[in-house]
């Protein structure tokens, strides 16, 4: 890719300001109604369960709502600046995607793996693509620091972190 493509803008600031108000907007409306649904009044015996995820919904609502408002509002030089450069939003998104790749190993309805050999995963994958380790280093250190953690959690701490199904076949599930 050229680098004259790394500097041009990813969207205004109105553009993006109005994209996540109506996201919150989206998400206060289904905590709104799923609040609503399971009951948001008070009840004989105090507050419905919904009655305060209800009232914050709306808040969140109003809150976008504010925003979206204030977007609208600013002027051609404050709305119009670029939000993001493209090189800038390729290192964020460098360091977003694998981590969300890494929520979706450690706990998805299909097949989970927890929270160790996904952690090994991403270590290795961060130090060889991003630090530009060898394998074996990669692999070594991620592996310590992994090791590492099961030793301070589950055995010091007694705190049983998620594990999946090499845990299990070691025995340690």
């Amino acid at each position: 890719m050229e680098q004259g493509s790394d500097q041009r803008a990813v969207g205004s600031v109105r553009l993006w300001e109005c994209v996540v108000a109506a996201c919150f907007f989206a998400f206060g409306a289904v905590v709104s109604w799923d609040s609503h649904r399971i009951g948001s009044s008070w009840g004989d015996d105090g507050p419905q369960a919904g009655y305060f995820p209800f009232y914050i919904g709306v808040f969140i609502m109003a809150s976008a709502i504010a925003t979206f408002y204030e977007a609208l509002r600013l002027d051609a030089a404050a709305g119009g600046k670029p939000f993001v450069m493209r090189g800038q939003l390729r290192l964020v998104l460098t360091m977003l995607l694998p981590a969300v790749v890494y929520v979706a190993l450690m706990d998805n309805p299909w097949y989970p793996l927890g929270m160790y050999v996904p952690s090994v995963l991403l270590i290795c994958a961060f130090m060889k693509m991003l630090g530009k380790y060898g394998w074996l280093s990669a692999i070594a250190v991620s592996v310590g620091v992994v090791v590492s953690f099961f030793v301070m959690f589950e055995i010091w701490f007694s705190v049983p972190l998620p594990k999946g199904p090499l845990e299990t076949a070691l025995g340690f599930g």
